[in-house]
């Protein structure tokens, strides 16, 4: 690997003003690897909450006495309803920071449940850059940056499957050129029109839920929640859980050289290690050492499989205080997204994730290609777009998902509350049936510009005539710019037109679970989405099958405990 791979050294975007009024200095920070930590434990949340103590017949061993023990001091202590243990329930709750779910325009519909009422879990895990405290000062340098708007240089998305037998987690590296949607901060009101520009510039335009809205335009899947860790937050959760084991092939010292300013600090021999505190983050920072963003996402993932094996490997409930201590560091560390801003709500999350066995969970980055437009930058690969699809249809990423069939959702529809093709009763039965094609109005925009591609002249117009041609005579193209989404979708925005609505897609070959209930639309509108470029017909689509991963996208398995970081050569002592 040359140097040359090593993307976006030294160098950082115009910055925006912060959400909070703040505004950045122009130019780049001198560490040149201000990635944010972002290995917050999405588990880590696991150690707060408690059980209860269950009576038996028979007098109970001293291990059984030990275990009612522990479970009902944790109920006392952790989720009591009064005295100490209310109190410390408020304290830990008023540890918390939240803010908005979506702060950003998108269109994104949660999927349908599976047969047995089941969806899958999205959860965007995000590492902070910030400066704005001592603490992080301290950590990550850069004290002359300390009001400049945090980026997001951590992004990792973290799929449950709907059946929580499996976990798929994707890395986007931070210097990916993306759309990002219009925003508006929930705190000042400020908003921020819809750029294109390096993805992790979106956290300072609206907060974390301007990034997952921008996530969310991207791959079409629906995120639950989001999480944020920021470098303080990484050195105590790190402590907190006791190390994490990692690994190097080479000897490593991630320092400033010639012409390559900055560095993480990261020092350590050849063979395996247990990184804590302050070690723990230059681990998860290092890229320099590593060779490039991609390469760090690989050391980020070996950490998270770690650490996933390492909490599973203890048995935090019959320790009241080490519970105690996570808990304590999970909601001083975490920013999370309202809807789970409570230790309950967060230690209920941390239990889905523990059920998926460590070998069901597939670590993976997206496949990218230099940006043509600034050689420092990438864009998505057209290989991320089968990635995003086994996402949106809940195909696992490992091949051990396909005794289960491909996917244990039934793919991208809205919910049973009205956002998908189902009637009004949630059935999927039709609410009315469709009028005569002849009276049926469409509108047909051109949404066709991906990443990577410029929208295709007239393609409202040409799909428009299609319709006409197939007797819907009142289609007619919408003659605003063009947008950008990934995939075509028919939206309507009553019960009574969901038959209608389902007779235009079906007459063009798009797929049920693309017609969809929403309130931002006044009649029936088809969006040609960057899946269908040409042709009169909806182009069929590949079904992904589990395991089926493109090899650019370096998948890790969670079991897997050998493998070691390769060191670029100039890193090397």
């Amino acid at each position: 690997m040359t140097q040359s791979s090593v993307r976006g050294e030294a160098t950082r975007p115009d910055t925006v003003r912060h959400a909070r009024g703040r505004r950045s200095r122009r130019g780049g920070r001198d560490e040149g690897d201000t990635g944010g930590a972002g290995q917050g434990d999405p588990g880590g949340s696991r150690g707060r909450g408690g059980g209860h103590g269950r009576r038996s017949g028979r007098r109970p061993g001293r291990g059984h006495r030990a275990l009612r023990w522990s479970a009902s001091t944790l109920a006392v202590v952790i989720l009591g309803t009064a005295g100490a243990g209310y109190l410390y329930y408020r304290h830990l709750t008023a540890n918390i920071d939240k803010g908005e779910r979506s702060s950003g325009d998108s269109k994104a519909h949660k999927a349908e449940p599976n047969a047995a009422g089941q969806t899958p879990l999205n959860i965007l895990l995000l590492g902070s850059d910030s400066r704005a405290s001592a603490a992080n000062v301290a950590l990550g340098g850069g004290k002359n940056h300390r009001d400049n708007p945090p980026l997001a240089d951590v992004q990792m998305l973290i799929h449950l499957s709907a059946d929580r037998k499996s976990a798929s987690v994707m890395s986007i590296p931070r210097d990916t050129r993306v759309d990002i949607p219009a925003c508006k901060d929930p705190d000042t009101g400020e908003k921020f029109p819809a750029t294109n520009d390096i993805i992790n510039t979106s956290l300072a335009r609206g907060g974390a839920g301007c990034t997952l809205a921008t996530w969310e335009n991207l791959t079409g899947v629906y995120i639950d929640h989001w999480l944020t860790i920021d470098f303080a937050g990484v050195v105590s959760m790190a402590d907190a859980i006791g190390g994490v084991e990692v690994c190097v092939n080479q000897n490593v010292w991630d320092r400033p050289l010639p012409g390559v300013p900055g560095g993480s600090g990261l020092k350590m021999t050849a063979g395996p290690h247990k990184v804590k505190g302050e070690e723990a983050l230059q681990w998860l920072r290092t890229r320099h050492a590593w060779g490039s963003d991609p390469l760090r996402a690989r050391a980020q993932h070996m950490y998270m499989n770690s650490m996933i094996r390492t909490l599973k490997s203890q048995n935090v409930f019959t320790d009241a205080g080490r519970l105690m201590d996570l808990a304590e560091a999970a909601t001083k560390s975490l920013t999370v997204s309202e809807e789970v801003g409570t230790p309950k709500k967060l230690y209920d999350l941390g239990m889905q994730l523990k059920t998926v066995p460590t070998d069901r969970i597939t670590m993976t980055t997206i496949p990218t290609v230099e940006d043509p437009e600034d050689k420092n930058h990438l864009l998505p690969a057209d290989d991320a777009d089968a990635m995003w699809a086994m996402l949106r249809d809940d195909v696992s990423f490992d091949d051990k998902g396909k005794q289960d069939g491909k996917g244990s959702a039934k793919g991208d529809g809205g919910d049973a509350a009205g956002d998908g093709a189902a009637g009004a009763d949630g059935t999927g039965k039709p609410s009315d049936e469709p009028a005569a094609d002849a009276e049926i109005g469409v509108l047909v925009r051109n949404a066709t510009r991906s990443a990577t591609l410029g929208p295709v002249p007239g393609r409202a117009g040409a799909v428009a005539g299609t319709l006409v041609d197939k007797g819907f005579v009142k289609a007619t193209k919408d003659t605003s710019a063009a947008l950008s989404e990934e995939r075509t979708v028919v939206r309507y925005p009553s019960d009574e037109l969901a038959g209608d609505a389902r007779r235009v897609a079906e007459a063009l070959g798009i797929p049920a679970n693309a017609v969809r209930r929403t309130a931002d639309v006044s009649g029936i509108t088809l969006v040609v989405g960057a899946d269908w470029r040409d042709g009169a017909s909806y182009p069929k689509q590949k079904t992904p099958e589990a395991g089926d991963l493109p090899e650019s996208s370096d998948a890790l398995n969670g079991s897997d405990t050998s493998t070691c970081m390769d060191v670029y050569k100039p890193y090397r002592w």
